[in-house]
């Protein structure tokens, strides 16, 4: 609104933790505000889908300073509404359970700004069923009661009516109870429910921190404290916790546990993110670098002379997805026909670059069993005469081992920079990295590139980090192809797993092999 008026604050409901249980309603909240306001409930890969120019206001707890006082918040959020502002107040799990979301909505009442309240998903479901454990079953329970357990003892017994609650639903849900347990079971069984009844404490749930502790009322007190079991918690009481040993599924997949860091460009990453959460563990992006359309003028001279000779070559080899989208963006740009190539025979180098040529109506000839420079020779040499003039659309990084072959067998080739790679640099991410690390957060990070791994160095070197090698140790380094990771190994790391093939699918497999590693 550009200060013309009041703004207007949405109060979204962020989920338990995972990211991608968030409501449709409450992404686009995220995605049309001025200012985020977040804290450490709600996850962070939420921000992700910020507009450009959006700002970040984090209100939970930090290292030099407490958490932000709840009344400080309410008028945060009116001032920033003031400024005509959109605001989104991202709050975790549903923000009418236990979320103090009244207070924020009366405050704004009074000064007359408007707001909508978005519902979210609350852990007092979500987290048992990530558990394995269902709030109602048919023949178990049919009601559910969630409580507040975070109260001392003296205010429990004023706000909690034990000798209804205890028996009034056959499930129970506590939320945030865990340094009250003693009590909340001590209540339970005097109150009427049997000692020997089905307890489990869901810490973190949803996250790859999740872990279940189960007992029975009269012992998992004990439980927690021989297992030093921490907040934050869910607590469900009642005979559905015995369902968990059939329904648990989320601690069967081969990821549950690990967060994994993505190095990649944005841009590319979503086939890697989604394969990651499809085996369970949690990608965290922080791409290194970002490829692009080159915009160098002496290069982009070079290209639109390459266009009006598209006629004149033999041979064209794409060996990239980023190669064949940049070629054909620069075709647009020179207002070029891809029929003017019609004498040039195709070659497409791994399943990825042969879609997004055919993607353009391109049928590539034959897809090398390798994904290297080496695999490319090995698969068209014998149809290779010399004189001939052959194509390479690429990178400004891209070896020049391919194009120095072809030359030494005799033919023409034109080395075409289509696209560029460039570092990306985001100090206030940088920060929040070294902090996961130093908290050991993270416990994979992949490279897909060397240039992914020589830009992660230099990311730690900014932030003052002398010796990375000394920071990533216990981590699991995952790397595409031999090499990526004799990049890693120059550089001190330690090399986990190697993909056999420089494919994105072929990492994804070799992350399943630290399925039956333990975590760091």
């Amino acid at each position: 609104m550009d200060g013309l008026g009041k703004g207007i604050v949405y109060l979204v409901g962020a989920g338990p933790g995972d990211a991608k249980l968030i409501t449709l309603k409450g992404l686009e909240c995220i995605q049309r505000s001025d200012v985020i306001v977040y804290d450490r409930l709600a996850s962070p890969r939420l921000l992700k889908y910020m507009k450009a120019g959006a700002e970040k206001v984090y209100v939970g707890k930090l290292p030099d300073r407490h958490t932000m006082k709840q009344e400080d918040i309410n008028q945060l959020l009116v001032d920033l509404a003031l400024e005509g502002k959109v605001v989104t107040r991202l709050k975790g799990g549903d923000p009418t359970v236990f979320g103090r979301v009244g207070e924020e909505a009366e405050l704004l009442r009074t000064y007359d700004i408007e707001y909508e309240i978005v519902p979210g998903i609350t852990s007092a479901i979500a987290v048992p069923a990530y558990a394995g454990i269902p709030v109602t079953h048919r023949d178990l329970a049919s009601s559910f009661s969630v409580i507040t357990g975070h109260e001392s003892p003296d205010k429990l017994d004023k706000s909690i009516y034990w000798d209804k609650v205890t028996n009034a639903t056959g499930t129970l849900v506590f939320l945030m109870g865990v340094a009250k347990i003693d009590y909340i079971s001590e209540q339970l069984i005097n109150h009427g429910r049997p000692p020997e009844t089905p307890v489990a404490l869901v810490r973190w749930g949803t996250r790859p921190e999740q872990e279940t502790l189960v007992g029975t009322l009269a012992t998992i007190a004990e439980q927690v404290r021989t297992t030093n079991f921490q907040s934050p918690a869910v607590i469900i009481v009642g005979d559905v916790v015995l369902q968990r040993e059939k329904l648990k599924w989320v601690e069967r997949l081969p990821l549950f546990g690990r967060r994994v860091l993505v190095t990649r460009a944005r841009s590319q990453a979503s086939d890697l993110v989604q394969q990651i959460e499809d085996l369970g563990g949690e990608p965290l992006e922080f791409p290194v670098i970002e490829t692009r359309r080159t915009t160098k003028p002496d290069q982009l001279a070079v290209v639109r002379e390459v266009m009006h000779q598209l006629e004149s070559y033999d041979w064209a080899i794409f060996t990239s997805v980023n190669g064949v989208e940049c070629f054909f963006e620069h075709l647009r740009e020179n207002r070029m026909d891809i029929r003017r190539m019609t004498r040039a025979r195709v070659v497409a180098v791994g399943p990825k670059t042969a879609e997004a040529l055919e993607q353009h109506g391109i049928m590539p000839e034959s897809l090398p069993e390798q994904y290297r420079a080496e695999g490319i020779l090995d698969a068209i040499q014998s149809e290779l005469k010399a004189g001939q003039r052959v194509l390479l659309p690429r990178g400004d990084l891209a070896r020049a081992w391919l194009p120095d072959q072809l030359q030494q067998l005799g033919l023409d080739a034109t080395d075409l920079k289509v696209y560029e790679t460039v570092q990306v640099h985001d100090d206030e991410e940088e920060q929040q990295l070294i902090e996961r690390l130093e908290a050991h957060e993270i416990h994979v990070i992949t490279f897909t590139s060397s240039s992914t791994v020589t830009n992660f160095i230099e990311a730690l070197h900014r932030q003052g980090v002398k010796q990375p090698w000394t920071l990533l140790d216990g981590i699991d380094i995952a790397c595409i192809g031999p090499l990526t990771a004799e990049t890693a190994i120059k550089n001190g790391l330690t090399v986990s797993v190697v993909s056999q093939e420089a494919t994105i699918e072929s990492l994804v497999d070799s992350l399943r092999s630290l399925a039956a590693t333990p975590i760091h």
